[in-house]
């Protein structure tokens, strides 16, 4: 289970998802001293994915010969529900310390929303008619897994994301920076 919030313009901006996270560790422990540790691989499939934002009234307006044609207002932001993937993960475990294993990770992904995310407004933009449906979600990360058994663990995370539709839409707006916090329990093979 995630959580998290927006930051700066966006700090009134909440989220919360589920899903499934695989990984597959590629190396043998190696390297020196604190960065001693093994490469990782992962994925990630959220089919529950939601932004709480604030609820507003907006207008799409459009410049007409010399004049400014205005739509009725019509209400925007509110819950945008969706589904997250993140096909590459890439982790760095580090050595184990006791019962905890220290990671970090980049990662990158995408969103889709069944509204245009994140919302525009509350002031028109001559010809803006909003975001997209869709975000790339590039993201890094730390966090640890905590081992109750040999080959379980409750894993705790943190995670700085950025959401943009890189310009796919009639406008960028992007989440420029969201915190996001997981919980976790991991089964090991």
């Amino acid at each position: 289970m995630d959580g998290g919030f927006g930051t700066a313009s966006r700090d009134s901006y909440k989220f919360l998802w589920a899903g499934l996270h695989a990984g597959k560790v590629l190396t043998r422990p190696m390297g020196k001293g604190l960065l001693n540790g093994q490469f990782e691989v992962a994925a990630e499939v959220i089919p529950l994915w939601q932004a709480y934002t604030p609820k507003y009234l907006r207008a799409n307006c459009y410049v007409v010969g010399d004049e400014l044609d205005c739509s009725n207002l019509f209400p925007t932001g509110g819950t945008y529900t969706g589904v997250s993937v993140t096909p590459l993960i890439l982790r760095w475990n580090l050595a184990p310390r006791g019962h905890f294993l220290p990671w970090i990770q980049g990662a990158g992904g995408l969103i889709w929303t069944n509204h245009k995310f994140p919302p525009v407004g509350p002031y028109p933009i001559p010809g803006h008619l909003g975001t997209s449906v869709f975000n790339y979600t590039p993201q890094f990360g730390l966090g640890v897994h905590y081992f109750v058994k040999p080959k379980q663990s409750i894993s705790i995370s943190a995670n700085a994301v950025h959401i943009s539709n890189a310009s796919m839409g009639d406008s960028n707006p992007g989440v420029n920076a969201s915190v996001q916090f997981s919980i976790g329990y991991t089964w090991w093979k």
